[in-house]
């Protein structure tokens, strides 16, 4: 059976939304156009994509695989929308919310490219991604490493964050746990702070110490950067962030790697001056992306 691409956009509306009728609405849709849609979607696929549950529908693990392939249709089919539309000139101001080190250290040094290309365009950019919610519309899109779970968004993954294991070499050269190879039971870590505790970089560390306490807890990672060239001790950094600074790195692959997912409010994906900051995004993780993940030639 075929695969209809409008079932697919009301299959990511209920995915986004939990509900049928808040998909229903999102869509314009009625509510028995929405569950005959998801109906057939099912039937196409051969397997039940949601859980019906009475607070509304949970996605299934087949539905869970097939959604990242339904949003690269839909960023596919809002790219084609947009390069059909006659050309002007972009202008306005864009809402960007990201983490502080890929503003600093990668879009940054980047920007004067953009606003060659585009001169009456102005970057809002917020880093406290804690304090931007794109459901509350506190931003016009996001490049960021947690990917949403509610709100009228449209998402794409873009690449991947590498994280490894860093030292700086006046650290190494005073260490005494026997080398590289060592199992880290008496090093130094420095770590996230009690309100960063979640992250997989925090959880990671506290398994290493083993209930000893870290020699430095932060909330930023420009901190711990500074902390391990400080021969502080060791810390989970991304590694476009420790390459370049002279950091050594121990282990590089710890299992915890972070996608990067371009995130806009769908209603603004046609938008002129959006879609210019979404190419810019797009161009930018695609130029760098073995540096992001830590695959570029200097890694571990």
């Amino acid at each position: 059976m075929t695969i209809v691409w409008d079932d697919l956009k009301v299959f990511l509306a209920v995915v986004r939304m939990g509900t049928l009728s808040g998909a229903a609405g999102q869509l314009r849709l009625g509510l028995a156009t929405v569950s005959r849609r998801i109906e057939r979607l099912e039937a196409a696929m051969g397997t039940p994509l949601f859980l019906r549950t009475q607070t509304g529908y949970r996605v299934t693990e087949d539905g869970a695989a097939l959604v990242e392939r339904a949003e690269d249709m839909e960023a596919a089919a809002n790219s084609l929308a947009g390069h059909a539309q006659p050309s002007r000139e972009v202008s306005g101001t864009v809402r960007l919310a990201t983490a502080e080190n890929l503003a600093t250290d990668l879009i940054l040094p980047a920007l004067p490219r953009l606003q060659a290309r585009h001169p009456k365009l102005c970057l809002d950019l917020v880093t406290d991604v804690r304090t931007v919610n794109l459901h509350r519309r506190d931003a016009d899109l996001a490049l960021r490493m947690v990917k949403p779970e509610r709100g009228h968004v449209t998402l794409q993954r873009l690449g991947r964050l590498g994280l490894g294991l860093y030292a700086a070499p006046s650290y190494l050269a005073q260490r005494t746990t026997g080398g590289e190879g060592a199992a880290f039971d008496h090093d130094a870590f420095i770590m996230w702070g009690e309100g960063q505790s979640h992250l997989a970089a925090a959880i990671w560390v506290e398994q290493m110490l083993q209930g000893r306490p870290p020699v430095l807890s932060t909330t930023s990672l420009a901190t711990q950067v500074a902390g391990c060239r400080a021969g502080l001790g060791l810390a989970v950094l991304p590694h476009f962030l420790a390459q370049p600074r002279g950091l050594v790195c121990l282990r590089r692959d710890l299992g915890i790697d972070q996608p990067v997912w371009l995130v806009t409010q769908t209603d603004l994906v046609q938008s002129p001056r959006v879609r210019a900051v979404a190419d810019f995004l797009r161009d930018l993780v695609e130029t760098h992306r073995a540096h992001l993940a830590g695959d570029a030639p200097a890694t571990c």
